[in-house]
């Protein structure tokens, strides 16, 4: 069993208690505007480009069979549906100056478990573990599982960040292998959560629900995003919705600019221009709104 992951962290402190590595699997089913990771939407490996280290050589292009990567006018053109995901990748062999690159690989999960297992000793020592996140790693259910009960065998502190959208099956397979599940929660109203993320949010609210039910422990994990998550009407009906199945964690993620570099590399479009950074005036009214509402609310 193997699936495509495009990024192992290590030392990661702000996604579950102590020291993490964090293991980032690639597919969304949602499609955030405000995403800082694309390289985490597409299920399939994505190549990268990185225009400061080329030399505009076109050796990449030379190199690339179905012409998908090609240079017009010294810019370099890449096409996602003539690109073949080719195993050997020459375009990115040819390339002596690293300005192409792969973003996605594959791994299995014997693989994954040998490079989490050398960081046992700072999970001892911290009170930490493994955190799957993506993308959506219930995308990848059986995968994910596997991951899981190995975990299980080292007696590793597992966490799952998951948007929500996936099967409730999935998530109760998996259960008994995870101690805590970060979760997404984005825009109440299903229009606007259509409108930004791409799908409704029902089955997001209903998993939640089994969730709290089940009594596992959660934090729910709140994007700030100008004018889109954070509205009052927003921010109170979250805290609602959390009070009525009995959450009272919720960890603030506001929005920044540190991703939109990556939408250009990858050759994706970046919907949201606009937006800027919080300032701290900014963060604590949205917390003191959450806090007034009875929740334990941080900012991340």
């Amino acid at each position: 069993m193997q699936e495509v992951i495009f990024d192992i962290q290590h030392y990661a402190v702000h996604d579950g208690p102590g020291i993490r590595t964090i293991v980032f699997l690639k597919g969304c089913p949602l499609n955030c505007a405000w995403c800082c990771n694309p390289e985490s939407q597409l299920f399939s490996r994505q190549l990268r480009y990185f225009d400061f280290k080329c030399r505009k050589c076109g050796a990449c292009a030379d190199a690339c069979e179905s012409e998908a990567v090609a240079f017009k006018e010294g810019m370099l053109t890449r096409s996602f549906s003539l690109c073949l995901n080719c195993s050997t990748m020459p375009c990115i062999e040819r390339c002596n100056h690293d300005a192409l690159q792969l973003t996605g690989k594959t791994y299995t999960v014997t693989e994954v478990l040998d490079i989490v297992s050398k960081d046992i000793p700072f999970y001892n020592n911290s009170g930490g573990g493994v955190t799957f996140s993506g993308g959506e790693p219930f995308s990848q259910p059986d995968f994910l599982f596997e991951l899981l009960k190995e975990c299980k065998t080292k007696n590793i502190h597992t966490a799952v960040e998951t948007c929500g959208w996936c099967k409730k099956e999935d998530i109760e397979k998996s259960m008994c292998f995870v101690d805590l599940f970060l979760y997404d929660l984005k825009l109440m109203n299903d229009e606007l959560h259509i409108k930004h993320t791409g799908k409704s949010n029902i089955k997001i609210l209903e998993n939640l629900k089994f969730l709290s039910a089940s009594g596992k422990k959660i934090i729910v994990r709140f994007p700030l995003i100008p004018g889109i998550t954070d509205t009052k009407e927003n921010v109170n009906d979250v805290a609602e919705f959390m009070n009525s199945v009995q959450l009272n964690h919720i960890c603030l993620e506001p929005y920044h600019t540190l991703g939109i570099g990556k939408y250009e590399e990858l050759g994706m479009k970046y919907t949201l221009p606009e937006l800027r950074n919080y300032t701290i005036q900014e963060m604590e009214s949205v917390r003191k709104l959450f806090s007034d509402s009875g929740l334990n609310c941080q900012i991340v």
